[in-house]
């Protein structure tokens, strides 16, 4: 009965898909990683593993930083690793696809134990580096993710090695699949990288002011936020405690919770994330193509050597973010009184929603099928992509939406500005069911709007699915 229950769940999932929405294929991913420089390496490791069966993980390459310049710790991933073996057969439960512990631990690379630019150049080849290279070179159009959770010299070694070996055009062809997310600059290698590959796409709030970059608000305390999800206590009884050997290693924080998890957060399919564009937002922030004021750059902490850009990155955006809070009469979403306008808000405005689905995921990890909560699937009556001429009504309709566990579900329909090329807010009316209605606006040329649908079920934790209509608005003629 069990077995039928979930070939009924997977066959809704793949029902849903069809002729609404483009297929997604994983995303592949190296993470580099200065594990033991800070527990929060580790708390990163614990929740990528529990989307081991979404995203490809083609390998995890332990490096060097400026917090930790002398050193690799290789054996601390493993022991995560052997922490999940214990309960993946408990996983595959709830999802298929979750890889073996011998699989994942045989992609363990060494990168070298040096730091920065000193360890890049004729002679610096390591594990990790020819690893790298070796990802690229497989017969894979996929781009390759390189999730950079502390310094990035093992990725400047593996493209010396690259522009050094290969003829220009097989180069340009490696590079070209390439996509890097980086956890702010943690070596000197960084800005290298970004000089002298002018063409590689690379996602950072650029040198060392942590404070003030995007990623930091996984762990940031918002003021007249409520903050739950990221609290001492929240984290003890939804992730470290009673939820097996994952949660067991999952350590408390020194510093600051998962400051590495957001160079994988967008990869997640969760029908927000399109990790291709940064500028659309998703789980991992909002970030768009710019040359950043290199005047405006301030020294944080580190040892690092500031110094400006020479071209565009994908870095800070900002969103000007006002929530929808619960209101126990009426209508069940308003607009909170409060609203945020920083490059912050383009993450922590998903916060919540990240962090229950981690919860839930660790439930899978001692869980039945029946005990735990999955995501709802949204399905859209109508494609992702609309056209429509100015004045013209604009219908949405969701109500094929199910949830797996028979739970009931909350909608909710917003435009993101931000992400629009219409910049004006759209209102829709109303907005918290399963068919939404609004008006196109009156444009002069070609516009779009990127309409967010989110569906949220009613189990515990409570879980969201996404689905993002983008409309294109003409003018009359």
């Amino acid at each position: 009965m069990k077995t039928l229950q979930s070939l009924i769940v997977i066959g809704l999932m793949v029902f849903s898909t069809i002729g609404f929405a483009q297929t997604v294929d994983k995303n592949r991913v190296v993470i580099l990683s200065d594990i033991e420089a800070d527990p929060d390496d580790t708390q990163s490791f614990v929740r990528l593993f529990l989307y081991s069966n979404q995203i490809d993980i083609k390998g995890m390459v332990a490096t060097t930083s400026c917090w930790m310049q002398s050193q690799i710790n290789p054996q601390s991933i493993e022991k995560i690793i052997d922490a999940y073996g214990k309960v993946q057969p408990n996983l595959l439960k709830h999802e298929s696809g979750y890889p073996e512990a011998s699989h994942l631990k045989s992609l363990i690379k060494d990168g070298l134990p040096v730091y920065g630019m000193k360890g890049v150049g004729k002679g610096n080849d390591s594990e990790g580096s020819d690893w790298i290279i070796k990802i690229l070179e497989e017969d894979d159009d996929r781009p390759l993710w390189i999730s950079v959770w502390g310094g990035v010299n093992t990725l400047a070694q593996a493209l010396f090695k690259i522009e050094a070996t290969k003829s220009k055009k097989e180069a340009s062809r490696l590079i070209k699949k390439l996509r890097v997310y980086t956890i702010s600059d943690q070596d000197d290698s960084g800005i290298w990288i970004r000089n002298n590959f002018p063409d590689l796409f690379y996602i950072v709030s650029p040198g060392d002011d942590y404070g003030s970059a995007t990623w930091i608000a996984i762990n940031s305390v918002i003021k007249g936020n409520d903050n739950t999800t990221i609290s001492n206590t929240w984290i003890t009884e939804h992730i470290q405690q009673n939820h097996g050997p994952l949660g067991a290693v999952y350590p408390d924080t020194a510093w600051g919770v998962e400051g590495d998890t957001p160079a994988f957060l967008s990869l997640i399919p969760n029908g927000l994330n399109v990790s291709e564009h940064p500028e659309w937002g998703a789980w991992g922030g909002r970030y768009e193509l710019y040359k950043p004021d290199f005047g405006k750059t301030k020294k944080g902490g580190s040892v690092l050597e500031l110094a400006p850009e020479t071209r565009p990155i994908w870095t800070d955006a900002t969103d000007n973010y006002k929530p929808y809070v619960f209101k126990e009469f009426g209508r069940v979403f308003k607009k909170d009184s409060l609203s945020f306008n920083d490059n912050k808000a383009t993450l922590w405005r998903w916060r919540n929603d990240f962090q229950n689905d981690f919860a839930a995921r660790m439930d899978w990890c001692t869980q039945s099928y029946e005990e735990a909560n999955h995501p709802p699937i949204p399905v859209l009556s109508h494609p992702s992509e609309l056209h429509v001429k100015s004045g013209e009504s604009i219908s949405l309709d969701a109500r094929q939406s199910h949830d797996p566990d028979g739970d009931n579900l909350s909608f909710l329909w917003f435009h993101y500005p931000e992400a629009s090329s219409y910049k004006k807010e759209v209102g829709f009316i109303p907005e918290n069911v399963y068919h939404a209605h609004t008006t196109a606006p009156k444009v002069d040329k070609k516009e779009t709007l990127h309409v967010i649908l989110k569906v949220t079920d009613k189990g515990s934790p409570a879980l969201t699915r996404y689905k993002r209509i983008i409309v294109t608005v003409s003018p009359n003629e």
